[in-house]
Protein backbone atom coordinates (compact mmCIF):
# COMPACT_ATOMS: atom_id res chain seq x y z
CA UNK A 1 0.00 0.00 0.00
CA UNK A 2 1.24 3.36 -0.84
CA UNK A 3 2.63 5.47 2.67
CA UNK A 4 0.13 8.12 1.67
CA UNK A 5 -2.92 5.82 1.65
CA UNK A 6 -1.54 4.26 4.60
CA UNK A 7 -1.33 7.54 6.43
CA UNK A 8 -4.81 8.30 5.31
CA UNK A 9 -6.19 5.29 6.64
CA UNK A 10 -4.17 5.85 10.48
CA UNK A 11 -5.93 9.32 9.76
CA UNK A 12 -9.60 8.39 9.97
CA UNK A 13 -8.34 5.45 12.39
CA UNK A 14 -7.53 7.59 14.80
CA UNK A 15 -10.77 10.02 14.08
CA UNK A 16 -13.66 7.24 13.85
CA UNK A 17 -12.21 4.73 16.45
CA UNK A 18 -9.67 6.59 18.62
CA UNK A 19 -12.00 9.41 19.15
CA UNK A 20 -9.05 11.40 19.25
CA UNK A 21 -9.84 15.65 18.49
CA UNK A 22 -8.84 16.82 15.04
CA UNK A 23 -6.39 18.92 16.45
CA UNK A 24 -4.69 15.91 18.20
CA UNK A 25 -4.95 13.67 14.88
CA UNK A 26 -3.37 16.94 13.78
CA UNK A 27 -0.38 16.45 15.72
CA UNK A 28 -0.18 13.15 14.70
CA UNK A 29 0.14 13.73 11.41
CA UNK A 30 2.49 16.31 11.69
CA UNK A 31 4.75 14.14 13.72
CA UNK A 32 4.82 11.36 10.84
CA UNK A 33 5.17 14.06 8.20
CA UNK A 34 8.70 15.04 10.14
CA UNK A 35 9.69 11.16 10.02
CA UNK A 36 9.31 10.31 6.41
CA UNK A 37 10.96 13.67 5.71
CA UNK A 38 14.45 11.87 6.36
CA UNK A 39 14.10 9.12 4.61
CA UNK A 40 13.16 11.37 1.21
CA UNK A 41 11.64 9.51 -2.19
CA UNK A 42 13.10 6.10 -0.09
CA UNK A 43 9.64 5.21 1.82
CA UNK A 44 7.02 5.33 -0.91
CA UNK A 45 5.31 1.78 0.19
CA UNK A 46 4.22 0.25 3.18
CA UNK A 47 6.41 -2.86 2.13
CA UNK A 48 9.71 -0.48 1.94
CA UNK A 49 9.17 0.58 5.68
CA UNK A 50 11.91 -1.49 8.56
CA UNK A 51 11.88 -1.51 12.61
CA UNK A 52 15.02 -0.19 12.11
CA UNK A 53 13.42 3.00 10.63
CA UNK A 54 12.52 4.24 14.22
CA UNK A 55 16.29 4.02 15.28
CA UNK A 56 17.38 5.95 12.02
CA UNK A 57 14.79 8.36 13.25
CA UNK A 58 15.96 8.69 16.62
CA UNK A 59 19.22 9.50 15.44
CA UNK A 60 18.37 12.10 13.09
CA UNK A 61 16.13 13.91 15.72
CA UNK A 62 18.77 13.71 18.43
CA UNK A 63 21.77 14.95 15.86
CA UNK A 64 19.22 17.89 15.00
CA UNK A 65 19.63 18.95 18.72
CA UNK A 66 15.82 18.20 19.17
CA UNK A 67 14.46 18.43 22.80
CA UNK A 68 13.59 14.96 24.69
CA UNK A 69 10.46 16.11 24.91
CA UNK A 70 10.12 16.42 21.12
CA UNK A 71 11.72 13.21 20.49
CA UNK A 72 9.64 11.17 22.85
CA UNK A 73 6.47 12.41 21.23
CA UNK A 74 7.35 11.91 17.50
CA UNK A 75 8.74 8.15 18.49
CA UNK A 76 5.22 7.53 20.02
CA UNK A 77 3.55 9.31 17.16
CA UNK A 78 5.28 6.94 14.81
CA UNK A 79 5.43 3.96 16.99
CA UNK A 80 1.91 3.86 16.74
CA UNK A 81 1.49 4.55 13.05
CA UNK A 82 3.51 1.35 12.59
CA UNK A 83 1.79 -0.74 15.59
CA UNK A 84 -1.52 0.49 13.64
CA UNK A 85 0.11 -0.72 9.84
CA UNK A 86 1.20 -3.59 11.87
CA UNK A 87 -2.46 -4.99 13.19
CA UNK A 88 -4.04 -3.91 9.40
CA UNK A 89 -1.55 -6.59 8.04
CA UNK A 90 0.85 -4.03 6.10
CA UNK A 91 3.70 -4.17 8.42
CA UNK A 92 5.39 -7.35 9.97
CA UNK A 93 9.04 -5.80 11.05
CA UNK A 94 10.29 -6.53 14.61
CA UNK A 95 10.70 -3.03 16.98
CA UNK A 96 14.25 -2.11 18.44
CA UNK A 97 14.51 -1.10 21.92
CA UNK A 98 15.73 2.36 22.10
CA UNK A 99 17.14 3.88 25.23
CA UNK A 100 15.17 7.80 24.99
CA UNK A 101 16.91 10.30 27.98
CA UNK A 102 14.01 10.13 30.62
CA UNK A 103 11.87 13.54 30.53
CA UNK A 104 12.82 15.38 33.23
CA UNK A 105 10.33 16.33 35.95
CA UNK A 106 9.80 20.00 35.15
CA UNK A 107 7.18 22.03 36.97
CA UNK A 108 4.62 24.02 35.62
CA UNK A 109 5.79 27.57 34.92
CA UNK A 110 3.28 30.00 37.29
CA UNK A 111 2.52 33.16 37.22
CA UNK A 112 1.57 34.91 40.74
CA UNK A 113 -1.64 36.49 41.12
CA UNK A 114 0.09 40.35 40.47
CA UNK A 115 1.58 39.36 37.08
CA UNK A 116 -1.59 37.87 36.18
CA UNK A 117 -3.98 41.28 36.47
CA UNK A 118 -0.77 43.15 35.01
CA UNK A 119 -0.87 40.89 31.85
CA UNK A 120 -4.55 41.15 31.62
CA UNK A 121 -4.52 45.03 31.65
CA UNK A 122 -2.55 45.45 28.60
CA UNK A 123 -4.75 45.04 25.68
CA UNK A 124 -5.96 48.43 24.51
CA UNK A 125 -9.27 48.67 25.28
CA UNK A 126 -10.25 51.31 22.77
CA UNK A 127 -9.77 49.00 20.19
CA UNK A 128 -11.86 46.15 18.49
CA UNK A 129 -9.01 44.12 18.74
CA UNK A 130 -7.70 44.80 22.21
CA UNK A 131 -11.47 44.12 23.37
CA UNK A 132 -10.99 40.60 21.59
CA UNK A 133 -7.87 39.79 23.45
CA UNK A 134 -8.63 41.08 26.71
CA UNK A 135 -11.65 38.66 26.64
CA UNK A 136 -9.97 35.59 25.71
CA UNK A 137 -7.25 36.22 28.34
CA UNK A 138 -10.00 37.08 30.68
CA UNK A 139 -12.01 33.56 29.76
CA UNK A 140 -8.91 31.28 29.87
CA UNK A 141 -7.84 32.57 32.97
CA UNK A 142 -11.07 31.95 34.40
CA UNK A 143 -11.88 28.87 32.60
CA UNK A 144 -8.56 27.20 32.64
CA UNK A 145 -9.31 26.12 28.88
CA UNK A 146 -6.76 24.15 26.79
CA UNK A 147 -5.78 27.04 23.70
CA UNK A 148 -7.48 24.96 21.38
CA UNK A 149 -10.84 25.02 23.47
CA UNK A 150 -10.64 28.80 23.50
CA UNK A 151 -10.39 29.62 20.09
CA UNK A 152 -12.67 26.97 19.02
CA UNK A 153 -15.21 27.97 21.90
CA UNK A 154 -18.95 28.42 19.99
CA UNK A 155 -21.59 31.07 21.52
CA UNK A 156 -23.75 27.99 21.93
CA UNK A 157 -21.06 26.70 24.73
CA UNK A 158 -21.80 29.52 26.70
CA UNK A 159 -24.55 30.00 29.10
CA UNK A 160 -24.41 33.50 30.29
CA UNK A 161 -26.97 33.01 32.84
CA UNK A 162 -25.63 30.20 34.88
CA UNK A 163 -22.19 30.93 34.22
CA UNK A 164 -21.05 27.45 32.82
CA UNK A 165 -19.00 26.72 29.67
CA UNK A 166 -19.66 23.47 27.62
CA UNK A 167 -16.25 22.12 26.61
CA UNK A 168 -15.74 19.32 24.53
CA UNK A 169 -12.29 18.41 25.30
CA UNK A 170 -9.90 15.89 24.30
CA UNK A 171 -10.91 12.46 23.28
CA UNK A 172 -14.36 14.40 22.66
CA UNK A 173 -15.12 14.01 26.42
CA UNK A 174 -17.63 16.76 27.45
CA UNK A 175 -17.13 18.83 30.45
CA UNK A 176 -18.77 22.02 32.24
CA UNK A 177 -16.46 25.06 33.93
CA UNK A 178 -17.93 27.37 35.55
CA UNK A 179 -16.75 30.85 34.45
CA UNK A 180 -17.02 33.83 37.00
CA UNK A 181 -18.77 37.03 36.19
CA UNK A 182 -16.11 39.22 35.16
CA UNK A 183 -14.55 36.90 32.54
CA UNK A 184 -18.53 37.02 30.94
CA UNK A 185 -18.49 40.24 31.25
CA UNK A 186 -15.36 40.93 28.91
CA UNK A 187 -17.09 38.40 26.92
CA UNK A 188 -20.14 40.16 26.73
CA UNK A 189 -18.96 43.36 25.91
CA UNK A 190 -16.76 41.96 22.74
CA UNK A 191 -19.74 40.26 21.43
CA UNK A 192 -22.30 43.05 21.96
CA UNK A 193 -20.05 45.74 21.13
CA UNK A 194 -17.33 44.94 18.63
CA UNK A 195 -18.20 40.93 17.20
CA UNK A 196 -21.37 41.83 16.11
CA UNK A 197 -20.25 44.37 13.81
CA UNK A 198 -17.29 41.82 12.62
CA UNK A 199 -17.59 40.76 9.08
CA UNK A 200 -17.61 37.04 10.05
CA UNK A 201 -20.31 37.58 12.41
CA UNK A 202 -22.20 35.16 11.27
CA UNK A 203 -19.20 32.63 11.93
CA UNK A 204 -20.19 30.09 14.94
CA UNK A 205 -16.42 30.87 16.50
CA UNK A 206 -16.51 33.33 19.25
CA UNK A 207 -13.19 34.79 18.62
CA UNK A 208 -12.69 36.62 15.45
CA UNK A 209 -10.13 38.70 13.59
CA UNK A 210 -10.89 41.68 11.83
CA UNK A 211 -11.16 39.94 8.92
CA UNK A 212 -13.77 37.70 10.00
CA UNK A 213 -11.82 34.66 10.22
CA UNK A 214 -11.75 32.44 13.87
CA UNK A 215 -8.57 33.41 16.04
CA UNK A 216 -5.26 30.81 15.11
CA UNK A 217 -2.84 29.38 17.82
CA UNK A 218 -0.15 30.74 16.58
CA UNK A 219 -1.86 34.78 16.91
CA UNK A 220 -2.89 34.16 20.37
CA UNK A 221 0.40 32.56 21.41
CA UNK A 222 2.53 35.81 19.70
CA UNK A 223 -0.41 37.90 21.26
CA UNK A 224 0.53 36.56 24.90
CA UNK A 225 3.84 36.41 24.94
CA UNK A 226 3.50 40.33 23.50
CA UNK A 227 1.49 41.39 25.97
CA UNK A 228 3.62 39.57 28.76
CA UNK A 229 6.61 41.59 27.71
CA UNK A 230 4.57 44.82 27.56
CA UNK A 231 3.65 43.71 31.54
CA UNK A 232 7.50 43.20 32.43
CA UNK A 233 7.12 39.77 32.55
CA UNK A 234 10.65 38.23 31.61
CA UNK A 235 9.92 34.49 32.31
CA UNK A 236 8.52 32.94 28.74
CA UNK A 237 4.73 33.07 29.13
CA UNK A 238 2.69 31.02 26.86
CA UNK A 239 -1.35 30.35 27.08
CA UNK A 240 -0.64 27.54 28.63
CA UNK A 241 1.19 29.62 31.37
CA UNK A 242 -2.32 30.89 31.98
CA UNK A 243 -3.61 27.35 32.68
CA UNK A 244 -1.31 26.51 34.94
CA UNK A 245 -1.33 29.62 36.56
CA UNK A 246 -5.36 29.37 37.03
CA UNK A 247 -4.89 25.59 38.46
CA UNK A 248 -2.35 26.34 41.37
CA UNK A 249 -3.90 29.38 41.82
CA UNK A 250 -7.04 27.38 42.51
CA UNK A 251 -5.50 24.78 44.64
CA UNK A 252 -3.52 28.15 47.16
CA UNK A 253 -6.81 29.03 47.35
CA UNK A 254 -8.14 25.34 48.63
CA UNK A 255 -9.84 24.43 46.02
CA UNK A 256 -10.54 20.38 45.94
CA UNK A 257 -7.83 18.10 43.68
CA UNK A 258 -10.59 16.34 42.01
CA UNK A 259 -12.95 19.80 41.51
CA UNK A 260 -9.50 20.83 39.66
CA UNK A 261 -9.10 17.70 37.78
CA UNK A 262 -12.81 18.01 36.43
CA UNK A 263 -12.52 21.70 35.40
CA UNK A 264 -9.42 21.19 33.57
CA UNK A 265 -10.37 18.01 32.25
CA UNK A 266 -7.59 15.68 33.14
CA UNK A 267 -8.50 11.85 32.60
CA UNK A 268 -6.31 10.72 35.22
CA UNK A 269 -5.34 12.80 38.62
CA UNK A 270 -1.76 12.13 38.51
CA UNK A 271 -1.81 14.93 35.71
CA UNK A 272 -3.58 17.43 38.02
CA UNK A 273 -1.36 16.72 41.23
CA UNK A 274 1.86 18.20 39.71
CA UNK A 275 0.12 21.60 40.49
CA UNK A 276 -0.14 20.65 44.29
CA UNK A 277 3.75 20.52 44.15
CA UNK A 278 3.89 24.07 42.37
CA UNK A 279 1.59 25.27 45.28
CA UNK A 280 3.75 23.87 47.94
CA UNK A 281 7.02 25.41 46.04
CA UNK A 282 5.42 28.82 46.51
CA UNK A 283 4.37 28.77 50.17
CA UNK A 284 7.44 27.34 51.25
CA UNK A 285 9.34 29.97 49.14
CA UNK A 286 7.17 32.46 50.79
CA UNK A 287 8.30 30.87 54.18
CA UNK A 288 11.64 30.65 53.54
CA UNK A 289 11.60 34.84 52.57
CA UNK A 290 9.85 35.43 55.86
CA UNK A 291 12.45 33.59 57.95
CA UNK A 292 15.24 35.27 56.80
CA UNK A 293 13.92 38.57 56.98
CA UNK A 294 13.78 37.78 60.85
Amino acid sequence: MKISDAVERFNQYLLAEKGLSPQTVQDYMDDLKQFFLIFGDMKNDTDDLLGSDLTDFFIKQSADGRKTTTIMRRLSSTRHFYLFLQREGLFNGQFPTIEVPKKSALLPRCLSVEQVEDLLEQPNMEKPSGVRDRAMLEVMYASGLRVSELINLTRGQVNFEKGILTINGKGGKMRQVPIGDFALEYLAKYINEDRNQNPGKKDKHIFLNLRGKPITRQYFFMSIREYALRAGIETDVSPHTLRHSFATHLLENGAELRAVQEMLGHSDIATTQIYTHVSTRRIVSAYDLYTKRK
